[in-house]
């Protein structure tokens, strides 16, 4: 038989997964591990870097050998949690410390320092980003000055660092390869977005050295291939991307104009503004969505702290018993005239606020309102921060949104048909519901089959992305907009 199976590794914050696609993008094997994670101290999240690349490797060869077809694999496409950093020793491949997860806040002082001295400004127009621990420069720094004898390691070119892709990468090849893709590359604070290239100027600003970095490779592009012993032969690896931008690939969003969003604890919306580079005046992150050939197309992205995690409150702070399902049959039941408005700001509002300091609050309970009008109002503050997103890219990159914005979406909130309804309703945008969650995955998957030649090139690909519903707004104008003007109303006065 043909080499046409694509091989996918998702390497995600909780978990790691691989799952094996035939041409048409349907799943065919399945493996994941959990990942642990750590908290040594209050907002300061690890991972142990060892662990992950032993679940990588585990669960490669699990999807591979139960599908009973490993000869068939033409490529593996990795995937991963972004601005997580690891730094390594590059002649004996061991870890310094363990990995700094994405969501740690270890670094905030330095970040609000860099604020005070008006750094964000040229920051923001050479990275697209926004000065906040979120991102890896800063954890680089940090690791460097807080292991002992690091930096002087690191000058003297005895380690290496990267994000998960680059370390995963560099385990599977047997050391042979260090190398990151652009959209990685471009969440890490080090990246001019425009240059495509790493920069001089913020390297000395987080006091990062040069000789630790990988090379930046394209989303698709060759990243060699991995050690025979591990999978019985060696495979090549030939399609990278972040686990947002995969997303975006899976979703088929390749096309400027096209939007998706994934609904997970938190929710990332990117919009793609094809080769246009759009400079957001809604602080807004401006990030790279693929590199493909070397030609570069960009995105606009807008996160929401709370989406799923709002639900899960519902139970955990609440009481609400029977998981998500209860809380949506719950919410069905309220008054539609309530007048509640819940902000979910339980640590702090993303993007467009960018308010680490805002709280959680409820407004508008009356004597009627109980349990059924405050789980609705949940469920509808997920909808009406997705709004505040897509108003957003409205006004930075009106002429990508276009009047017949379409928003596809896919995570774990998507797979009800009534939540899915409601986004629409309170957006006023059509929805497009994927039939499959795993898009991150499929992602990477179709990014390496085009380096594998199993797709003659992105555009091919993405014609792979999988069936959906489509849901159009159906709430009158008034009541969504008078529903989004309670909202605004609420917002700040949660706001620090």
């Amino acid at each position: 038989m043909a080499q046409d199976l694509i091989l996918a590794l998702d390497q995600g914050t909780t978990s790691t997964r691989a799952i094996l696609f035939d041409r048409e993008g349907r799943s065919l094997t399945e493996a994941s591990r959990p990942l642990r994670q750590s908290y040594p101290r209050d907002g300061w999240v690890e991972h142990d870097a060892e662990e992950i690349y032993a679940a990588c490797v585990a669960v490669l060869r699990e999807a591979a050998e139960t599908s009973g077809r490993a000869a068939d694999i033409a490529a593996i496409g990795l995937t991963n949690q972004r601005e997580t950093i690891v730094v390594w020793d590059r002649r004996t491949g061991r870890p310094i410390h363990p990995a700094i997860v994405w969501q740690d806040r270890r670094t905030a002082d330095v970040c609000a320092k860099l604020k005070v001295e008006g750094r964000e400004a040229r920051v923001a127009e050479v990275t697209g980003l926004l000065l906040d621990p979120y991102f890896s420069a800063t954890k680089i720094a940090w690791l460097l000055d807080h292991v002992p004898g690091a930096r002087a390691r690191a000058e003297a070119g005895d380690l290496l660092c990267g994000t998960m892709d680059c370390w995963v990468i560099w385990r599977l090849t047997g050391g042979a390869v260090h190398a990151t893709d652009a959209t990685n590359a471009s969440r890490t604070l080090l990246f001019d977005i425009g240059a495509q290239d790493w920069s001089a100027e913020m390297l000395a600003m987080f006091d990062v050295p040069a000789s630790l970095l990988p090379k930046v490779l394209d989303c698709v592009d060759d990243y060699g291939a991995t050690d025979p012993q591990l999978l019985g032969r060696p495979i090549a690896i030939r399609g990278v991307a972040g686990d947002q931008q995969a997303s975006l690939m899976g979703q088929g969003c390749v096309s400027a104009g096209q939007m998706k969003a994934t609904y997970g604890t938190g929710c990332f919306m990117l919009l793609n503004t094809g080769e246009t580079q759009c400079v957001s005046r809604s602080r807004l992150l401006t990030t790279v969505a693929a590199r493909v050939g070397g030609k570069t197309t960009y995105a606009l992205e807008g996160s929401i702290f709370a989406a799923g995690a709002a639900i899960q409150w519902l139970g955990e702070g609440l009481g609400v018993t029977g998981g998500p399902r209860a809380a949506e049959a719950l919410a069905r039941a309220a008054r539609t005239d309530h007048g509640v408005v819940v902000v979910p700001a339980f640590t702090g509002l993303g993007a467009p606020w960018w308010d680490a300091g805002a709280r959680g609050a409820i407004f508008g309970l009356t004597r009627d309102a109980g349990l059924p009008e405050i789980a609705a109002a949940t469920f509808d503050a997920c909808a009406l921060q997705s709004r505040d997103l897509i108003e957003a890219m409205r006004a930075d990159a009106p002429s990508a949104f276009g009047e017949a914005a379409q928003l596809r979406i896919d995570g774990g909130m998507s797979k009800s048909a009534w939540f899915s309804q409601r986004l629409a309703d309170l957006t006023g945008v059509s929805v497009r519901r994927s039939s499959y969650q795993e898009t991150t995955a499929l992602g990477a998957a179709l990014f390496a089959g085009v380096g594998a030649g199993v797709y003659a090139n992105v555009e091919e690909a993405a014609e792979i992305s999988p069936a959906a519903e489509t849901l159009t707004p159906a709430l009158d104008e008034h009541q969504r907009e008078a529903a989004y003007a309670r909202w605004l109303d609420a917002v700040p006065r949660v706001r620090s």
